[in-house]
């Protein structure tokens, strides 16, 4: 097995594109994503990953509705399309899903909308699909305009074995266990984490990396809707918890590599993931 940065060895390198998102221009913000597509193939990335809901924009609620689309629509094919262009593997962080309108993969419900992040590889191909678990419900329309997801997949990059989870999911640390589980490498969190739950934000991410021992990469927009602000600092944590890159609240390319063999060696020099009692 190569050891190189190419995706298909033993390292990855990972960017997360932290776009700023105007609420509810999804033309505008669909530009935006695919040319931090195409500046993070152009630095040597091998995995570039988008903020949640990117193209309509989280707390654009009234905007659901107007802008789902099916798994077959338009922003999931124009990212297929720029995966395969560059060469580059992409998380499509998430979009409105029309679930009656999806026709090529099982869905939770026949009808209704879902908060859906599809991660594509280097050709295009749709490798995995994640429905978010767990609604939001406080301060949020979130749990009264979705339903939630089922499925927990994992899908794999190179020799990296990725898991997903959305957002308010950081809270909840039996999902990561499952993906730890199904033997997830990195996990990645597309995100809309509003101001001021900062101390949240950085805790909850660092604490599923250690616990679980594995890399976690947070991605969140940057921009200001009506009632909220995103706080973006899209981070790449460790097997240790540790911060390998990071961002402020401005648009930003976060790169960092994804090491395998860190992976291992953490699990190996400190088994706390052998020594579980419970399930």
């Amino acid at each position: 097995m190569a050891d190189r940065s190419d995706g298909s060895g033993r390292t990855l390198t990972l960017a997360l594109a932290q776009i700023r998102i105007e609420p509810g221009n999804v033309d505008r913000n669909v530009e935006l994503a695919r040319r931090a597509i195409a500046d993070a193939a152009s630095r040597g990335a091998d995995l570039v990953a988008l903020p949640e809901l990117f193209n309509v924009g989280y707390f654009a609620f009234d905007r659901y509705e107007t802008h789902a689309e099916s798994l077959e629509g338009e922003t999931l094919t124009l990212l297929s399309d720029s995966a395969a262009e560059h060469g580059v593997a992409v998380l499509a962080g998430s979009i409105v899903e029309d679930l009656a309108a999806t026709q090529t993969v099982e869905t939770p419900a026949g009808e209704g909308l879902a908060n859906t992040a599809v991660l594509f590889d280097a050709n295009g191909k749709r490798t995995l699909v994640y429905r978010k678990h767990h609604l939001f419900g406080y301060e949020s329309a979130e749990s009264e305009l979705l339903v939630p997801g089922e499925r927990l997949e994992t899908g794999v990059i190179g020799d990296t074995t990725v898991g997903v989870s959305t957002c308010y999911d950081l809270r909840f640390p039996e999902l990561y266990r499952r993906l730890v589980d199904a033997g997830t490498d990195l996990v990645l969190v597309p995100s809309a984490w509003p101001y001021p739950r900062i101390e949240h934000w950085e805790t909850l991410s660092r604490a599923r990396a250690i616990e679980n021992q594995c890399y976690v990469a947070t991605i969140n927009g940057s921009g200001e809707f009506e009632d909220a602000t995103l706080l973006g600092r899209s981070t790449v944590y460790d097997p240790w918890g540790i911060v390998r890159a990071s961002s402020g609240d401005d648009p930003a390319l976060v790169l960092a590599e994804v090491d395998l063999e860190a992976v291992e060696s953490v699990r190996s020099e400190f088994p706390a993931l052998r020594d579980r009692r419970l399930s």
